[in-house]
């Protein structure tokens, strides 16, 4: 006999499985049509169309997610496994897999606090690795020849860069502009970093000495592409010296750990960048002016010790008529000893005038033919020879140019004068001679003979 219980006819609506399925659709987007959920970030992958696919969870359920492109081109912090969430959206299911998901609208850090974690723990990751030791940190070149600046083209931090630039040492600048905040901008400041390490410098375009990467300040979110790793480990391979200059003076982030030098600001990062050329310019004049008493010095101390070294003992010019004198006194008799030595003491006497006149004279010769060579050291001195009117062409390094065929027109270059010393631009056309204008002769009237 059959049972009639499982025989008997239902009455429930028979759905197709599309039906069910969109039904279930409905039911979950009108209950639950705006949701803000608080969790952790568990599977984190963006394809390649820009879509974002995150698992949101806690320690007893897990719910898959789905962020568009749209949205996560505007996120502050790219997400990351084990980050601590609140997320926004519209909660729904997707028929094709029988599973509900998250659409996500809105993604922020669950608090300062999760992202100071996750800024601590990241640095202790790289610190390990040991991209913060001192060793690895390069020296600043003094006086560089072009600066190359990392930052958004359009923002106040350029101007501030260039205008303090301009101020302290004109030099020049390659600027390659890069988005400063959003999830897209830690990508194009490593790319920024690496391209200016190894693109094809050319006379119009040169490898930058030093590289400062700027931005101004802003919230931990804003700041927080310069804590992507990748931006680190691009600033930590550079062979570039780097200087940062992220933010303000409190606000640290971990390209500041790993730059060859932090500034406090972007106008701070340009007053390290270059020195005062105007302090230069009077340094070095100071130098020429010591140097130049220096070598006044030295000549005067060597003529006084020529001099010194020539002159004969007076001594010496009286020893032979004291000795003629001593021998002839010797020979005499008594009573001629008085007269002879009368008349030898008025020769010793003379002698002795003729010695100290012969000895001014020779003084006199020596120090005409001193003075004679210290005219002729001062005529071979370049200084002597730019109060003729010539004057000394140097580079901007300080170079001497001797020849003019090297030289291309637009480079700039030094000319020192016998006052100073002037910039001056090379045009590549030597200077012609403006020919005078004859003056016009006034026509003659010539007056007739009145006869």
């Amino acid at each position: 006999m059959n049972n009639p219980t499982t025989n008997a006819p239902s009455n429930a609506h028979e759905y197709s499985v599309s039906e069910l399925a969109f039904s279930l659709k409905r039911t979950v987007e009108e209950t639950y049509g705006r949701v803000r959920v608080r969790g952790e970030l568990g599977r984190v992958v963006i394809a390649k169309s820009g879509h974002m696919y995150v698992d949101v969870k806690d320690d007893k359920a897990v719910i898959a997610s789905i962020m568009w492109k749209g949205s996560v081109s505007r996120l502050p912090v790219r997400p990351e496994e084990g980050m601590e969430v609140i997320v926004e959206g519209k909660l729904t299911t997707y028929p094709g897999r029988s599973q509900y998901q998250l659409v996500i609208d809105r993604l922020e850090p669950a608090g300062v606090g999760a992202l100071m974690a996750m800024l601590e723990k990241r640095k202790k990751m790289l610190a390990a690795e040991g991209l913060f030791e001192d060793h690895h940190k390069q020296e600043l070149p003094y006086l560089p020849r072009t600066i190359g600046v990392i930052t958004s083209p359009t923002g106040a931090v350029i101007r501030d860069i260039l205008h303090r630039l301009e101020d302290r040492f004109p030099v020049r600048v390659l600027v390659w502009p890069v988005l400063v905040q959003g999830d897209a901008a830690a990508a194009q400041i490593s790319a920024a970093i690496t391209g200016f390490n190894h693109y094809g410098e050319t006379a119009d375009l040169p490898r930058p000495d030093v590289l400062i990467v700027a931005r101004g300040g802003g919230s931990i979110e804003d700041l927080w592409c310069f804590n992507e790793e990748n931006v680190v480990r691009a600033a930590f391979a550079s062979d570039i010296p780097i200087i940062s200059a992220v933010g303000h003076e409190t606000d640290w982030t971990l390209i500041d750990y790993v730059a060859d030098e932090r500034a406090p600001t972007p106008t701070g990062a340009a007053e390290i960048a270059v020195p005062v050329r105007a302090e230069l310019i009077d340094t070095v004049d100071d130098y020429g002016l010591r140097l130049k008493r220096g070598l006044n010095r030295t000549v005067e101390s060597k003529k006084l010790s020529f001099a010194a070294a020539r002159l004969p003992k007076l001594d010496a010019v009286l020893s032979n008529p004291r000795q003629r004198f001593d021998l002839a006194a010797a020979r005499l008799r008594p009573d001629a000893l008085v007269r002879d030595i009368a008349r030898k003491s008025e020769s010793v006497e003379n002698a002795s005038r003729e010695a100290v006149r012969s000895m001014g004279r020779y003084l006199q010769k020596s120090r005409d033919t001193l003075m004679g060579a210290g005219k002729l050291l001062d005529a071979y001195s370049y200084q002597g020879v730019l109060e003729r009117g010539y004057a000394l062409v140097s580079d901007v390094d300080g170079k001497v140019v001797r020849k003019g065929k090297p030289l291309t027109s637009g480079q700039a270059v030094n000319l020192t004068f016998s006052d100073g010393k002037r910039g001056a631009v090379i045009d590549g056309k030597p200077a012609v001679q403006r020919r005078k204008k004859k003056p016009i002769q006034p026509t003659e009237k010539i007056q007739g003979d009145l006869f």
